[in-house]
């Protein structure tokens, strides 16, 4: 029986989310630690305003601090992980989950990648829901400055380019519902080069080393544990594709008959249980569901 770990991005997030993890001393210092670094505190946003908490600027590091504490929670508890994957940030937690990085440098990394998604501007995202694909794919080819953002399943995508082309496309592909995204910028798409070309000096600087467990990368759903080829999938990233509709059928194909989605929500496991109806899913994101 073969275990994966996936790792939910923003939007996932939640008041109340880490609350009861200051009960455990690996929580309480975590917590501290994370304070330290970011210079405000992880559980005074989780427990304040959700519209605060939904700013990109806290989102990301709440998220990944919140993600970090339960894969050390479980591994304490001797439970075992045969692939990991995340779902954009989530990608950072999955890293720390097959021990590419330490807490500290993964920490660092996203409180500078939220800084710099948070100043994006002028962008659009919008999430499709049960669509026309070969319709889609002949919009986002004719129409110049918009992509597909977020492939997360046959029947939901998320497009992201500037508000006229995104506009364009949405009037030309007939959709069940067109829902537009509380974001600042165009994320996951070409409009983040300059974000992602500041993003990847510090990325080139920080110390990854080869993973434990094999990860499957957002912009390129194969298993891989090398740290070099890691850190390039990383690179490419904020302005690559999320393909999870990819990631989500590799996990059969890998011998995955079990996959817990560690963090808040339950997002990821339902696009999986629709996805991959033979995996078993479910869910941890608090004490209770140790």
């Amino acid at each position: 029986m073969k275990t994966a770990w996936v790792f939910p991005g923003q939007g996932s997030q939640a008041v109340g989310m880490g609350e009861d993890l200051i009960k455990t001393p690996m929580g309480k210092g975590r917590f501290t630690e994370a304070e330290t670094i970011l210079g405000w505190s992880v559980l005074d946003k989780c427990l304040g305003d959700e519209q605060e908490l939904a700013k990109t600027l806290y989102t990301q590091p709440c998220l990944y601090v919140v993600e970090s504490i339960l894969i050390d929670l479980l591994k304490d508890q001797g439970q075992k992980v045969d692939l990991v994957a995340g779902h954009s940030l989530g990608e950072y937690s999955a890293l720390y989950a097959a021990e590419v990085f330490d807490f500290a440098t993964g920490l660092k990394l996203v409180k500078r990648r939220a800084e710099l998604m948070s100043e994006a501007a002028g962008g659009k995202m919008v999430a499709l829901m049960k669509f026309d694909r070969s319709g889609l794919e002949e919009a986002i080819a004719a129409i110049p400055d918009v992509v597909l953002a977020n492939d997360n399943s046959d029947q939901q995508v998320v497009i992201s380019g500037t508000p006229e082309a995104v506009d364009q496309l949405t009037s030309q592909v007939k959709s069940k519902r067109a829902i537009p995204l509380k974001v600042s910028g165009a994320f996951h798409s070409p409009m983040m080069a300059q974000a992602a070309a500041k993003f990847n000096e510090l990325l080139e600087e920080a110390t990854f080393t080869d993973a434990k467990i094999p990860v499957l990368s957002n912009v390129e759903p194969t298993p891989s544990t090398s740290a070099t080829i890691l850190k390039e999938r990383l690179t490419q990233q904020m302005t690559g594709s999320v393909r999870w509709r990819e990631i989500m059928l590799a996990l059969p194909q890998q011998d995955i008959t079990r996959v817990l989605e560690v963090g808040p929500g339950k997002v990821l496991a339902g696009l999986i249980k629709r996805g991959c109806s033979e995996v078993d899913v479910s869910n941890v994101a608090s004490l209770n569901d140790f």
